[in-house]
């Protein structure tokens, strides 16, 4: 029954809800793996604690997005590559494996390191042709070093599964650093330059006219994340950077991108509520 409801209240869109349900039974695993880490932990360990968890729900998300709409992904692998509907399951398949790796933390260093390794590729693959066509084209910049920041945070888990700055993971973790580092700086300036941006990845979308404040929020972000990014790009104070730019972050998620969720996932166009979920 509740699976009924479920489904009408998403219009049978089978894209949004495999990538709901799947988000949210990722959810519960993570809440079920990390629930001792976050009962021992102190101050801002518990916040770091949940980082894994953050991570991986949005890879498990984008899994069955590939599994339930790959004729429509496979129009994005470059003409070169051959087996385009392969491709599109392959990644999906790929992304659960690694959602579900890291978010129990099993084999970490593989998922974090493989998915990374991914994700690089569709940047040299995808982006930086997109951006080589148009230098200055803000959006095409702006998603290629998104995805180089999330290859960065593949490869900053995976380095610190292997023991840390200090054991074999250590150039993982610095190479990591410094590209998340790059993003949250070039993100931080976008931020002043376009303050009605919707707030983390500044992309075309501007904040709703209901949220007040708009701009003082876009300002605030964009201090975050320069004062973050600094901080990573130095080495210096990193994990207390690390933990407060990414606690503001969930809370924009929460108090801005979650209303606007609710809204997309209650519009009858499937392509509206796959947008609200991205």
């Amino acid at each position: 029954m509740h699976s009924f409801l479920l489904a009408a209240f998403f219009e049978f869109s089978r894209t949004a809800t495999a990538m709901s349900f799947t988000g949210l039974l990722l959810l519960l695993i993570a809440i079920w793996a990390v629930k001792s880490d976050v009962a021992q932990g102190r101050g801002l360990d518990r916040v770091i604690a949940l980082s894994n968890l953050c991570f991986a729900i949005p890879l498990a998300a984008f899994g069955a997005e590939h599994l339930s709409a790959a004729n429509s992904i496979k129009d994005g692998v470059p003409s070169y590559i051959p087996w385009h509907l392969f491709w599109a399951y392959f990644v999906g398949f790929a992304l659960l494996a690694a959602s579900l790796s890291i978010a129990t933390k099993i084999e970490v260093r593989w998922s974090g390191l493989l998915f990374g390794i991914m994700i690089f590729s569709f940047v040299a693959m995808l982006h930086l042709p997109r951006l080589h066509a148009n230098l200055r084209d803000r959006i095409s910049w702006a998603v290629a070093i998104r995805d180089m920041s999330f290859a960065g945070g593949g490869w900053i888990l995976a380095g610190t599964a292997m023991g840390g700055l200090r054991g074999k993971g250590g150039s993982l973790i610095t190479i990591g650093r410094v590209l998340v580092a790059v993003a949250a700086i070039f993100f931080g300036v976008e931020h002043f330059l376009h303050p009605l941006g919707l707030p983390g990845v500044p992309l075309a979308k501007e904040i709703p006219t209901w949220v007040p404040a708009r701009a003082l929020i876009d300002y605030l972000t964009g201090a975050f994340l320069l004062a973050g990014g600094v901080c990573f790009l130095l080495g210096k104070k990193t994990r207390i950077a690390a933990a407060y730019l990414g606690g503001w972050i969930v809370l924009l998620v929460l108090i801005i991108y979650g209303p606007m969720l609710v809204g997309a996932l209650a519009d009858p166009s499937t392509d509206v509520k796959v947008e609200g979920l991205n």
